[in-house]
């Protein structure tokens, strides 16, 4: 097969150009037309970039959890339209990377996949069952003792290991099955503050971890895990790990732990070398929620901005997640808009990275680690609003001037979710999170008099399930900067490993 794919494709380059449009030539109207020169302009501005090898002295992997394709999509039309613009035409900061490759998502006990097996293959370049983290996929999920020799070690931690720089930021829990991925092993992804048997919990491994001197930035949610229950959190066992945290740097370092995004806005980063942020005892606040609310907690650009910073203080280099946990949270609960509101943000934090960094030595990679059921569809006229109800076009191809109707006569939205909790409208509620505590309101809605574009808004769905699912399609990897040329074609999720280990040059065997 592969030897007749070469030859199909050399006998096609073998064909002038000119022979493709000689059967009739381009009228002016056509080559002037916007949407002509725009595409032409796009493509030679790709062609002329350079394919020059360059070697990345850092690295940063953004993941958008949960963001998958259709989630892309409807942000940047989100983006756009909040802008002012019809929206299709945008692009998301990211979506500009001249290098993309489609990524493989499945577990090897799952067609759709969970986060834990799917950053582990991202980190670790093995893939794994669902629900297990950094553990070969021969072992038993929840199973302490089948973990023994199936440890798998992290980009991270070898990193770490060679004396560069290293940094973890989420809007999730830091011992979330995302950003857990990066620097711990458990059989069970639930074991955040408690495991059992000879297994360690996972905040523990974080305040522990061996490789190197430690993380140097870790910014984000999940306070509960690291204190105690008379002090607001879940552990039993009466340890402070943010005070083992900074015993650990205890004149050696100069270690500084904050809980606000005032106290992250006071950092000295000059004279810090450790920091740990835990902002909230879950999950922080959906973005929306955040600048709605006026919480004291710093938003993901801020949070990717100052772990730069720090990090770029080591002249070996440095290795940095940032993670948009909630995006995934928002999908699960049926409400796109925290949903795309957060994938906003998080393309804001990408914006962040790319003006502050080097692309001569740094390789940017933007991804998800699995996708969403939700669904965009109908046939929405140009510019409709993306969360809004589908107002079709006539028989001229223009704008109708009332929201079409179903077969049952009612509207219905653009945005819809295969399964899930369902309807709801909750007003002016801006937190999905409550959405949980709301008995599930399944089958056809009237939205008449329904504003399915406030925050509050659940989309209808089709299958009834207690949380919305993940999906199993493919998910998009964008790459720039040094090294960026290795993404390309459609790889396997554990390929994101090797990307990021060719790019740097990172001995597999160094100890």
């Amino acid at each position: 097969m592969a030897k007749k794919l070469a030859r199909a494709l050399s006998a096609f380059c073998l064909i002038p150009l000119a022979s493709a449009v000689s059967a009739a030539s381009l009228p002016d109207y056509q080559t002037n037309s916007d949407w002509f020169t725009e595409a032409s302009d796009r493509l030679e501005e790709r062609t002329s970039l350079s394919r020059e090898a360059k070697t990345a002295k850092n690295v940063i992997l953004f993941v958008g959890d949960g963001m998958g394709i259709s989630t892309l999509t409807a942000a940047r039309i989100l983006e756009g339209q909040l802008a002012g613009e019809s929206g299709e035409e945008n692009a998301l900061s990211f979506e500009e990377f001249p290098h993309t490759a489609l990524i493989k998502t499945y577990n090897t006990n799952q067609q759709t996949p969970d986060s834990a097996g799917t950053m582990t293959a991202m980190m670790t370049g093995v893939k794994t069952r669902a629900g297990i983290i950094n553990i070969d996929g021969d072992a038993l999920r929840g199973d302490c003792a089948s973990t023994e020799g199936r440890e798998l070690n992290t980009f991270l931690e070898m990193v770490e290991s060679r004396g560069k720089a290293t940094g973890i930021v989420s809007t999730a829990r830091l011992t979330h099955a995302t950003p857990a991925a990066t620097y711990s092993r458990s059989p069970e992804r639930n074991w955040e503050y408690d495991a059992e048997g000879n297994c360690s919990d996972i905040a523990s491994q974080m305040v522990e971890m061996a490789a190197g001197d430690g993380i140097d930035v870790m910014l984000g949610g999940g306070r509960r895990s690291f204190v105690t229950i008379d002090n607001g959190g879940k552990r039993e066992d009466g340890r402070d790990l943010t005070s083992e945290w900074l015993e650990r740097y205890d004149g050696d370092q100069t270690a500084v732990y904050v809980s606000s995004g005032s106290e992250l806005k006071g950092v000295d980063i000059a004279s810090t070398n450790k920091l740990l942020g835990l902002f909230t005892g879950s999950h922080m606040s959906y973005d929306a929620d955040r600048i709605f609310k006026g919480s004291d907690e710093p938003s993901i650009a801020e949070m990717t901005d100052t772990a730069i910073e720090l990090l770029e203080k080591d002249s070996d280099g440095y290795f940095l997640m940032v993670e948009s946990g909630r995006i995934d949270h928002g999908h699960h609960a049926g409400n796109a808009y925290n949903a795309l509101h957060d994938a906003i943000a998080f393309a804001d934090a990408v914006q962040v990275a790319l003006d502050k960094v080097d692309l001569a030595d740094t390789l940017i990679l933007v991804t998800a680690d699995h996708s969403h059921v939700m669904t965009i569809a109908g046939y929405p006229t140009r510019g409709n609003p993306i969360l809004g109800k589908v107002v079709e076009n006539d028989s001229t191809g223009a704008a109708q001037s009332e929201v079409g109707l179903a077969a049952d006569g009612k509207p219905y939205t653009t945005l819809n979710y295969a399964n899930g909790l369902g309807f709801a409208d909750l007003g002016e509620n801006t937190d999905a999170d409550e959405r949980y505590k709301i008995a599930a309101d399944t089958g056809r809605k009237d939205l008449s008099k329904v504003d399915t574009e406030a925050p509050g808004f659940h989309q209808e769905a089709l299958v009834h399930l207690e949380s919305e699912s993940h999906a199993g399609e493919d998910i998009s990897l964008h790459a720039i900067g040094a090294g960026a040329e290795l993404v390309q074609g459609s790889l396997e999720q554990s390929a994101v490993f090797h990307v990021m280990t060719t790019a740097t040059d990172l001995s597999l065997t160094e100890e």
